[in-house]
């Protein structure tokens, strides 16, 4: 069954699921900052998915970016997995700007996170409920 880990739970929003991802907001209003977290048991990296989902991640992933860009209008999409903290595989799709708190630095450490008020996360709810299609099933919360 699948389990969020606990530092993601603690340091990130939920929005909703793709197919196969769980979509999160990082808690850091300093930049929109999600996170996909496969849905699959103890897998810390790409490689331990199989062909089928690493193309539906790298599908979901290439989806999210392209209409982050758009709807945020960003300078640069950082994509990335790290796995150096959280072993959980996630795949970080950061929105950034030239005039954002680490331009152009990376984002890790960088600045302490900057929680978003619930006014911010429902406009950010907003924005993506016009942009996302049907295979996206959002989580109240």
């Amino acid at each position: 069954m699948f389990t969020l880990d606990s530092r993601l739970q603690q340091d990130t929003l939920p929005i909703g699921d793709f197919p196969l991802c769980r979509l999160l907001l990082s808690n850091d209003a300093n930049y929109p900052w999600f996170i996909l977290v496969p849905r699959r048991e103890d897998i810390s990296e790409l490689f331990q998915l199989d062909v089928t989902d690493q193309q539906q991640l790298w599908q979901e992933t290439t989806a999210l970016a392209e209409l982050l860009k758009d709807s945020f209008d960003a300078d640069k999409l950082n994509v990335a997995t790290l796995g150096n903290v959280v072993s959980q595989l996630h795949m970080h799709v950061i929105v950034r700007k030239r005039d954002d708190a680490a331009w152009p630095a990376p984002v890790w450490g960088k600045h302490p996170a900057k929680p978003y008020s619930a006014e911010q996360v429902a406009a950010i709810r907003d924005r993506l409920r016009v942009v996302l299609d049907d295979d996206f099933q959002f989580l109240e919360g």
